[in-house]
This record gives C-alpha cells, structure tokens and sequence, in this order.
C-alpha cells in the first residue's frame, strides 16, 4: 500500500476517533451532557463550579478541532500530530492515576455517557491511538508551506461553537408547586382493627370509656422511632422529615425512572400504609413530565431543579433513578443507578415494615 494512501487511513481513524468523543460528550442534549460532565468528570478533580463550565467547552472545542486539523496538511507534523499525542497522553497520565487511586470502575467520560468505557479501556484506546499518530508522523513527507491562519480558525471556531450551542447559564432552581398528596389513587377502606362509633368517649391511660359505661383497654405502646434530624429536603417538601417519607430522584426522559415510578405506585396501591413518595425531578426535558406520570398511573408531589444541582443531590458517583427511604429525615437507605444498587421493589417492601429498633442494627 502507498504511504500517501495509508496515512489518509490513519488520519481518518483518528479523526472519526475525536470527533465520536466530542459529540458524545454533548448527547443526548449539549447542555444536560456537557453539565454532566462537569459534575461526573470534573467536580472529583477540583474544578471549581466557576471554572469548570469553560474548561469544559474548550476541552470538547478542542477534539472537534483536532479532528478536524488531522484532515488538514496545514502544519500537520508541526502542530497537530504532536498536540494531539501530547493531549492523549495527559488523558493517559490521569486515568493511570485514577486507575491506581479508585480502581478500574465507573465510566471514565471519553465518550460521555453515550458510549460507557472503564478507564482501563480508555488507557488502551489512548495508547493505541498514540502509536497510530507516531506511525502517521513518520510516513508522512516533509510539509510544505502551510496556512497558520486556516488552523487557528478551525481552533477558534470550534470553541466558539461548543460556547453558542452549550451557552453558560447561571444555575437556577426551578419550582414548581407540588401535588397534595392528598390527590392520591387509593382508595383506603375502614378495618376491623379500629372502633368506628358516633358515641362520646373518654380516653384514660389504660382504657377507652364509653358513653354506656362500656371499657376497652387500649394498648400500650412505646415510641420506636428514629430521633429526628434535619435531611436537607425540607427546603423542596416542608414536612418530609416527620415520619416515614420516599425521596426520587428522577430524569422525565429515563425509561428506568419512570419503570421506578410505576412500581412504587403498584406497591402503594396495595399497602395503606405505604409511605408517601416525593419526587425531585432534573430540568431535562420538563414537557415530558406528565407522559411520566401518565406512564406511572399517579402523580407525586414533585420539584424540578437544575441539571448540576440536580447531580450534586444525588451524589458523586451515583446515577438515576435515586430512590432514598427516610425515616424523620434519617436516611436508612439509598437505591440508584441501574447495576447491583438498582431499585429492588421485593427488598423494600420488607424494608419499610421492619422497626426502627432492627434498622438500627
């Protein structure tokens, strides 16, 4: 094969190579992807949330850009090859030191949360990719006159466009008045448990007195409940730290979310008791939110927050649907993601029954 028509192969594997990462990293939406990456991939390394929306742009304006330049004859071996393996080799450097500090687990965001990839798998793609580009710079001839200008302004527009298709927004909250719930679809019968009568009462320590003169002994019981404490959630739902309560963290256009939604309201349908579900919801697609409930067969009490504060919530590490059990704002238990920690709908159910005196064990 001639060298002319090898190194054009080359070129356009690495190529198709950066610009797959950038796009990826701006599906399915470019501000919801890109504010994802910064939360998933830059918070942990110190970006500061002024800094990291910038960094972030320019980074994937950058891919797009060398891309691009790979294709290009203008200072190819003088600037974009040697960019290129340098800015691969830094990616290197840190997921090696990643690898060694967390282990080989999650996705490492190369291509965002399209294309999952370990940092491990990163590590070998970035390697080979390296050895293609030492390969590409030594088959290639010598470089002519080249255009400087035409390189700068690939460079320069592809930053400008990640920064006009991802404008910088400041992070608001977005409120929206909750749903009683009170608006709930079950229907709750009265039980033989309890005593339904029109007649006056009077409640003494140990008994309950009729008005005949009739006695019935009530039946002592002890508080077995959590101290109370303050979750940090009473600032979207006021009263969600007394008693039992069912925090979601939900995304209106995840299929897993809205599976989550559904099975929670099977299971509340079927217990009276069941405690009352809430649900935070990130402002990603908000026009979808009542197909989501409409796929639930209910609506919950809801607030929607923004995209980062939205992953700030629900953790570093951690993915939709978030399903947290709290109890007088303890936290007792945390399901999210769709892996090992996924919602179990069998598990809870026993969770929610057991007593505060065996949850505390």
């Amino acid at each position: 094969m001639k060298k002319e028509n090898l190194s054009w192969i080359l070129r356009l594997i690495i190529s198709a190579l950066f610009i797959v990462s950038a796009v990826a990293k701006l599906y399915p939406s470019p501000y919801f992807a890109i504010s994802t990456f910064e939360v998933k991939q830059l918070y942990p390394l110190g970006f500061s949330e002024g800094f990291a929306p910038y960094f972030s742009r320019i980074l994937i304006g950058i891919e797009f850009a060398l891309g691009i330049a790979i294709l290009l004859k203008d200072y190819l071996k003088k600037i974009t090859i040697p960019a290129t393996i340098l800015l691969l080799a830094v990616f290197t450097i840190h997921l090696s030191y990643t690898t060694f500090v967390s282990g080989n687990a999650g996705n490492c965001g190369c291509f965002g949360e399209l294309i999952p990839m370990t940092p491990v798998e990163a590590i070998i793609k970035n390697i080979i990719a390296i050895g293609l580009l030492i390969w590409l710079f030594k088959i290639l001839p010598a470089e002519g006159k080249s255009n400087f200008w035409l390189l700068k302004s690939v460079g320069l527009g592809c930053v400008l466009a990640l920064f006009m298709l991802a404008p910088i927004r400041p992070v608001a909250e977005i409120v929206e008045e909750p749903i009683s719930p009170k608006n709930s679809i079950i229907e709750i019968k009265p039980s033989t448990d309890y005593i339904y009568t029109t007649e006056e009462i009077k409640i003494g320590n140990d008994s309950i007195k009729l008005k005949d003169g009739k006695e019935i002994p009530t039946e002592k019981k002890t508080e077995d409940a959590p101290k109370k404490v303050k979750s940090g959630y009473e600032k979207y739902f006021p009263g969600i730290d007394t008693d039992k309560k069912i925090l979601c963290y939900f995304v209106p256009g995840c299929d897993h979310c809205m599976d989550t939604a559904k099975e929670l309201n099977e299971m509340r349908k079927k217990d009276k008791n069941f405690p009352p579900i809430y649900v935070i919801f990130m402002n990603e697609e908000p026009e979808k939110i009542p197909t989501f409930f409409e796929f639930a067969g209910t609506k919950f009490p809801y607030k929607m927050i923004d995209v980062i504060p939205f992953w700030t919530e629900l953790g570093s590490g951690r993915d939709t649907p978030g399903v947290k059990y709290l109890w007088n704002g303890n936290q007792f238990k945390y399901y999210d993601g769709i892996n090992e920690n996924k919602f179990n709908g069998a598990e809870f159910k026993k969770l929610i029954k057991k007593p505060y005196s065996e949850l505390k064990k």
